[in-house]
């Protein structure tokens, strides 16, 4: 009877596959050289900026000033100018700024350095962080007590007004110095029907008896947390939306802890400008003027001091604003034109529309820190006018002061209107040339740690030791290629001790492979069978080590911030590129130098 055998050619990679890992290593080291150019600081003026000159002139303008420009691109939807010194940025910004007409369309931009070629196949360099290009970075607070009592207030006037409907005699609602509501009754009979009010009104109140027959009602400790939540949302989307007004790119505005928020700007000098908008907290309001004494009137004080009598309740609030813009009225004088959403204009309309000829106050609010470190808010009337005739969504306001004033106010409103008082508490600014030395210095290490393995590595395993250092190489090269192809990846201090830390990974699978190798050559196989056992007994332990330090990569990301996320992101791209080119690269490497040595071997 005939014996019937399977042969099989070890160490052999079928074409296809070398074509996957030449193609995979172009397309990553195409990615990777822009980051090699660096970048360069750049001014890019928009469309709506109206700029009435030619490049020609801008060049002219600029060097009248001593800025040296690299080359100034220009198309039909904007002009971007490179300058020569990235210490010129916010000059070349405030000279520029008095040649157009909308200030909102001049940005803070990095041109990449690269090649126009390289540059035309969609590749861009790697993000620096703020340790690395230098820049600014802010830690605010959000302030959530004045949250909590607008909905304080809004519960009080709703039992108050809930009691007048029904007719509950003797009912008083206010708030205790512990913050919770005290209702209390003259006849506790009606205390049911109080209860099935808040309970089908306000869900999410807790409400029990008090000591005095009364009622007491708080919000409920889960709401509280939801709210804070939602505040701190909130207030983030309009922190990214006022960093786009000030025209600065590459910003990284994130949630630090329960109620803080953390601002990255890199590249920023100056950090004037930002602090004033990112730390302000401007909102507008329109009130009804009522007589002196009137019922449910307040009093709120124009700049002069004197005193306005309003509602209590506004006609309209600052998060109906869609737009706002600052121009010269009729008279020359400074306004605010603003444009409301459709509800605020419905509202707006039927106000007017029913108050012609009666005054309507325009009130400015901010906060800010007292020196005990408490929130302040400060409310003063800036405008007192009659309505002339009704108005719709679209109308302006003076008082706001002068010109560059009214510009700033315009920003704020224009970028929205804080659902919470935010506060400056940490100020921090890294000057380009400390970011400058950071890069220079985390690459000398990683430069020394991949020299020092790369010998090591030749020195100690000699015929496969040159396989290493050429995955170790192309390692770097995939990881940086993916570094600059994920977006919002980036690359800061401790991502670069990051990238030294997988080249210690990179090789350690390596050094479990060619281990293994030499166990099977001590068993007494076959170079070619020891190579084929080797590899295909060391991947499950290199599967298992590498799984569970991913595991602690996405924790660090997950729950981490700035610089930690910045050291797991390339702990973690360093883990599957070390996987990829420690298993298949290396071997398809020995397969390629060596398998023509192989002799095809016969299994039962």
């Amino acid at each position: 009877m005939r014996k019937q055998t399977n042969s099989k050619v070890l160490n052999h990679y079928a074409a296809w596959k070398y074509v996957v890992l030449v193609v995979t290593f172009i397309v990553m080291l195409l990615s990777a050289l822009p980051t090699l150019y660096g970048e360069d600081a750049a001014i890019e003026i928009g469309a709506k900026a109206k700029l009435n000159l030619t490049p020609l002139q801008l060049n002219s303008v600029l060097k009248s000033d001593d800025i040296e420009v690299k080359r100034i691109d220009h198309n039909s939807d904007k002009t971007l100018i490179v300058l020569a010194d990235d210490n010129q940025q916010s000059k070349a910004k405030a000279l520029l700024s008095s040649y157009i007409e909308d200030a909102s369309g001049l940005t803070l931009a990095l041109a990449p350095a690269a090649p126009d070629w390289l540059l035309s196949l969609g590749v861009k360099p790697i993000k620096l962080g703020l340790d690395l290009r230098g820049g600014v970075q802010f830690l605010l607070d959000v302030e959530l007590e004045p949250v909590y009592q607008l909905h304080y207030d809004a519960f009080i006037d709703s039992v108050r007004q809930f009691a007048r409907q029904q007719g509950i005699p003797g009912v008083t609602v206010h708030q205790n110095a512990d913050s919770n509501v005290a209702i209390n009754l003259a006849n506790p009979d009606y205390k049911g029907k109080v209860r099935q009010f808040i309970a089908n009104n306000y869900p999410t109140w807790q409400v029990s008896n008090s000591d005095n027959s009364g009622l007491k009602a708080d919000i409920k400790a889960d709401e509280k947390i939801k709210i804070r939540d939602l505040t701190v949302k909130q207030n983030l989307q309009i922190m990214r939306s006022r960093i786009e007004q000030l025209g600065i790119t590459e910003a990284l505005v994130q949630r630090q802890g329960e109620h803080r928020i953390r601002i990255e700007l890199p590249g920023v000098q100056d950090p004037a400008a930002a602090k004033n908008v990112i730390g302000a907290t401007a909102s507008l309001a329109f009130y009804q003027v009522k007589q002196e004494g009137s019922v449910n009137a307040q009093v709120l004080r124009e700049r002069s001091g004197n005193p306005v009598y309003v509602a209590r309740k506004p006609v309209l609030g600052g998060e109906h604003i869609v737009d706002a813009r600052a121009s010269l009225g009729e008279m020359g004088m400074p306004e605010v034109v603003i444009n409301l959403d459709r509800s605020g204009g419905k509202i707006m309309s039927d106000f007017s529309r029913d108050n012609i000829g009666k005054p309507m106050a325009t009130s400015y609010s901010e906060y800010s820190r007292d020196e005990q470190g408490k929130v302040r808010q400060t409310t003063e009337i800036i405008s007192v006018a009659t309505i002339q005739s009704q108005l719709g969504d679209r109308f302006s306001i003076t008082g706001a002061g002068d010109y560059a004033q009214a510009q700033q106010l315009a920003l704020l409103l224009r970028a929205g209107s804080m659902t919470a008082p935010v506060t400056i508490v940490e100020e921090r600014t890294i000057g380009p040339s400390l970011g400058a030395e950071n890069i220079e210095n985390g690459f000398s290490a990683l430069a020394l740690g991949m020299a020092m393995t790369l010998l090591f590595m030749g020195l100690w395993y000699r015929r496969l030791g040159w396989v290493a250092n050429v995955a170790l190489l192309a390692n770097m090269v995939i990881l940086f290629g993916l570094l600059a192809l994920i977006p919002g990846a980036v690359l800061t201090l401790p991502g670069i001790a990051g990238l030294v830390l997988t080249v210690g990974m990179a090789v350690d699978t390596n050094v479990l492979i060619f281990e293994r190798i030499k166990d099977k050559l001590q068993e007494g196989r076959g170079f070619a069978h020891a190579i084929d056992r080797g590899f295909d007994s060391a991947v499950a332990t290199i599967f298992d080590a590498n799984f569970t330090t991913m595991i602690t990569a996405v924790v660090l990301y997950s729950i981490g911030n700035g610089p930690i996320q910045g050291f797991a992101l390339t702990l973690g791209l360093g883990l599957l590129t070390s996987m990829f080119t420690g298993i298949f690269a290396s071997r398809a490497l020995i397969n390629w130098k060596y398998g023509r040595d192989f002799s095809r071997d016969v299994r039962v």
